[in-house]
């Protein structure tokens, strides 16, 4: 392999060492006979290659490979020129492009000639100039979109950091070819401009030196050197044609991976409708006009012949289709693995407007999808449990400001932003009201106001908080994800939990799971944890105090209490502050007896058997001395003792979502507790 590269680094290197050659040392015209034709050569293996490339990227060194070929024509313009005005002979393939293309005309030669010219400046040159430059400027302009589609499907985990990194290396080098392209083409119009230089310098300067250096007649130089001069123009302008037309054939490909030829026929004689009436067309033109009767009536019937066969193709095709079509359906509904697919739910999906787009667009300053991973690091630290993959996705059925938040495919929450203006919060203390749109912060539906980015810098000043748009959402999304975290947590990640466990302390794993508790009994206990917002980060400690008291239990209600009593630091320093007294309220213990003797045990776990009524009492003096935290501005947190503490927890869930309810045995011996308040019904 080594040795292969080193040869076409060789041969790189010779043939533009040979245009540095042909510039200064005169050359034979046998050599140039032979430089020529491998110029030639040149150009139709450019052209063909570009015709029949799947992708752009399959040449993209197409911009240094126009340059080289530019240059290496010009030096043959040189050779060719010195040689035409020293000897009067180029050689053969000079003298025969002149003699044979004009005929041995000097006016058809010159008339044939400048066309050529004109097809080459004004039409392929022009054209391809133009579409390069537009192709530069839309690629550059997708950028962006397509760089925030990878980063979506990243983030979202559909694809994988490896091919995300080979999408934006894709994506880069698209860009740098276009624009590299765009400059390239340049070359190609300014040898179209040099050449008619070349060929009026060539004719000029060759009739000089015919009739004051040769002593021939003016009407005999002419004619020599003008035919001469013609050949020498078009040995350099076909091939310049040639790789003219190449680049426009490059740039100007619609499919990124397309057979160039297949596609082309196919979209040409695709439609049998269009070829019957161009064969109508041709044939009534042979008829009703002077026109060749046998030769537009010969053309108009083969059209026409040839439209029913691509009809009779295409019907054959069709039906073909249609057989595959029903054997792949009754292959689906034969083989049920088919609909797997169909099964699978996204456990977070977090679905927008389009008016939100941009604020996932990196390239506008967009960071949602940075917010997103932080959310998933930052429930990783706070409770210990990995957050499934949050998928991101646009929904045009949604309003253009309007999101919403589904967990496992249902829709739990949702919320709208004006994506320019900036949310303001009276965080209780401000008495000057802001102006702006009425609103409600849609994490805890607390009242707010959407003011401009003018209007920001006073609102902190006056005491607001106030937070942009990204923020809004994040914060949503990761109260969503808190609420519902237990839920989320699967055997499969359980068992992941206890693998990375098993690597640093795989003792107390073995001594536990499977021998005292199943995969299921484990996943019970942490989902009755991270339903209180109780982290399950310290695992050890948890999977510790589990061997100790499964052996005498196996209820997984009983063995979370256990587990929480040893977890009683943590709780601790999540709910009560240090240095500081707070406010709690207790339960009287009557009540607590009356809940112990309504508890039924049965095989699948205890329930209560309360009176609707006691229940509705209950529920309502926990609400009056509720009421008494919330007008001190303090959290909603109610002691028990430790029997009982589960089931007034199970009691009064559903009524108060954000009750605090601990145990005695759950509590540091130095924290500092004052009763506001005592439920008693």
């Amino acid at each position: 392999m080594n040795g292969k590269i080193k040869g076409a680094d060789v041969g790189v290197a010779a043939y533009i060492l040979a245009a540095f050659i042909m510039l200064i040392v005169p050359i034979p015209n046998v050599l140039l006979d032979v430089l020529l034709a491998i110029n030639i050569s040149v150009a139709f293996l450019i052209l063909f290659v570009c015709m029949f490339s799947k992708e752009v990227l399959e040449m993209s060194y197409f911009p240094t490979i126009l340059l080289f070929t530019t240059i290496f024509r010009i030096s043959l313009n040189v050779s060719s020129t010195r040689l035409i005005l020293t000897t009067g002979d180029p050689g053969n393939v000079v003298q025969t492009f002149g003699s044979f293309v004009g005929s041995g005309n000097l006016i058809v030669g010159v008339i044939v000639f400048l066309i050529l010219l004109i097809i080459q400046f004004l039409v392929i040159n022009k054209g391809s100039e133009r579409v390069a430059e537009v192709t530069a400027r839309f690629t550059l302009d997708a950028m962006p979109g397509k760089q925030m589609a990878i980063d979506a499907d990243l983030n979202t985990g559909a694809i994988t950091d490896a091919e995300a990194k080979q999408r934006r290396d894709k994506i880069q080098q698209e860009a740098s070819f276009f624009g590299s392209m765009d400059g390239a083409v340049k070359y190609v119009k300014g040898d179209a401009v040099a050449g008619l230089i070349i060929t009026a310098i060539n004719v000029v300067g060759g009739i000089i030196m015919g009739v004051t250096m040769r002593g021939e007649d003016l009407s005999s130089a002419l004619n020599t050197y003008t035919i001469l001069t013609i050949g020498d123009g078009l040995v350099s302008q076909i091939p310049s044609l040639l790789i003219s037309l190449s680049t426009g054939i490059l740039v100007t490909k619609g499919s990124g991976s397309a057979d160039f030829g297949n596609v082309l026929v196919k979209q040409l004689f695709g439609i049998p409708k269009a070829i019957y009436i161009v064969g109508a067309v041709i044939a009534g033109l042979g008829i009703v006009t002077p026109l060749n009767t046998f030769l537009f009536l010969a053309i108009g019937i083969i059209f026409i012949l040839a439209g029913r066969t691509m009809q009779g193709t295409i019907e054959t095709a069709n039906i073909e289709h249609e057989a595959e079509t029903e054997e792949q359906e009754a292959q689906e509904i034969r083989q049920p693995e088919n609909v797997n697919s169909l099964l699978s739910v996204d456990p977070i999906e977090l679905e927008f407007g389009y008016g939100i787009i941009p604020l996932a667009n990196v390239s506008q300053g967009g960071d949602l999808l940075d917010r997103v991973v932080m959310i998933r690091r930052q429930i990783a630290l706070e409770l210990g449990t990995v957050v499934p993959i949050i998928r991101l996705r646009d929904n045009i059925q949604l309003n253009p400001n309007q999101y919403i938040i589904k967990i496992k495919g249902i829709q739990v929450s949702e919320g709208e932003i004006l994506f320019d203006h900036y949310m303001a919060m009276n965080p209780g203390f401000v008495e000057e009201e802001i102006t702006g749109i009425p609103t409600f912060e849609p994490s805890f539906h607390l009242p707010a106001v959407w003011i401009t980015e003018g209007q920001r810098e006073r609102a902190e000043s006056m005491g607001y908080t106030v937070v942009d748009p990204p923020s809004i959402i994040a914060t949503h999304l990761t109260e969503i994800i808190r609420q519902h975290i237990a839920e989320l947590l699967t055997r499969q990640d359980v068992q992941s939990l206890i693998n990375n466990l098993k690597e640093t302390n795989p003792q107390v794993v073995d001594e536990l799971y499977p021998k005292l508790l199943s995969l299921g009994e484990i996943q019970k206990i942490l989902q009755n944890l991270l339903k209180e917002g109780i982290s399950i980060r310290d695992l050890l400690t948890i999977f510790e105090t589990l061997a100790d008291y499964a052996p005498t239990t196996r209820d997984t209600d009983i063995l979370t209490e256990y587990v929480r009593q040893s977890l009683k630091r943590s709780i601790s320093g999540k709910y009560f502050p240090q240095n500081e007294t707070t406010s709690v309220v207790t339960l009287d213990p009557k009540l607590e007896q009356e809940i112990m003797g309504s508890v039924k045990q049965t095989e699948q776990g205890a329930y209560l058997t309360l009176d609707p009524e006691k229940t509705k009492a209950i529920i309502s003096a926990t609400g009056k001395e509720l009421k008494k935290l919330d007008d001190l501005g303090k959290n909603q947190i109610i002691i028990t003792s430790p029997i009982v503490r589960m089931y007034f927890k199970r009691l009064t869930e559903d009524y108060y979502k954000d009750l605090v309810v601990v145990s005695y045995n759950e509590i540091e011996s130095n924290v500092e507790l004052q009763s506001v308040g005592m439920v008693t019904a």
